[in-house]
């Protein structure tokens, strides 16, 4: 639950009313994400995690998981659970890395690739800090920093962040390598926000199944270019060029 007296006046306005008009569908949704999560750690992590814990420790030195601060619904703080598949390093839970600087491990390329690191945050969905859908959630120094490049880019939390999202399963996951990333995943995440739907998240969950299952076959994943609907003004905000195809239709 958000603490709303915590968030400033519009801030609470502008979350109330977005819950309120979505009742039914986050009742369904925090269904779904309970037996989902119960079933997964019940059927596979109950063996798969220990198997994984197993072969991190015996590929490099290190804890098992890797327990980072990130920014939940709301701007609420909470401890997001990975994998470790980079070599150990105390400070990596405050400063992002640059790709360049990454020791990734052999076992934690594959985790990465096949999006098995990620397999502790159905323990985050349990819990109610995470959802199975909905935006990825950020570190808070890379969250403030995308919002001083990106005007009302803390839209995206209106929703709870989630372990496949979106932008993912349309191909922008892993680290950000530019700001046209960026734009792109928020233009994903903030369509998702505005037509959040049952039948959506199922969708996502169903194709987020068939990419990890190829990704762990060794296929790659397709990038597909940014939302063709027209999305609201958080999005128009940050792209010249949707402005200027604005200007020029009108």
């Amino acid at each position: 639950m958000i603490r709303e007296k915590r968030l400033p006046l519009l801030k609470r306005t502008v979350l109330r009313k977005y819950i309120d008009g979505k009742r039914g569908y986050f009742l369904c949704k925090r269904i779904l994400d309970v037996l989902f999560a119960s079933v997964i750690i019940i059927t596979v992590l109950s063996w798969l995690l220990p198997l994984l814990a197993l072969l991190i420790k015996l590929s490099s030195r290190g804890p098992v998981f890797f327990l980072q601060k990130r920014t939940g619904r709301g701007g609420k703080s909470f401890t997001c659970y990975k994998l470790r598949t980079l070599a150990h390093n105390p400070i990596a839970h405050t400063k992002r890395m640059d790709v360049g600087e990454e020791t990734a491990t052999a076992l934690g390329r594959f985790l990465r690739q096949s999006n098995l690191d990620e397999l502790p945050q159905f323990f985050n969905v349990l819990t109610g800090s995470m959802s199975l859908v909905g935006p990825r959630p950020h570190m808070h120094a890379d969250c403030n920093a995308f919002a001083a490049l990106i005007p009302r880019y803390k839209f995206r939390n209106l929703v709870k962040p989630g372990i496949t999202g979106l932008a993912q399963v349309k191909g922008y996951h892993g680290k950000v390598i530019s700001r046209e990333c960026i734009y792109k995943r928020y233009e994903w995440d903030a369509w998702y926000v505005q037509y959040a739907s049952f039948g959506l998240d199922l969708k996502i969950i169903t194709q987020t199944a068939w990419q990890t299952a190829l990704a762990v076959l060794g296929k790659k994943k397709k990038k597909l270019p940014a939302p063709v609907r027209p999305i609201s003004y958080t999005v128009k905000a940050i792209s010249p060029k949707a402005k200027a195809e604005s200007k020029t239709q009108n």
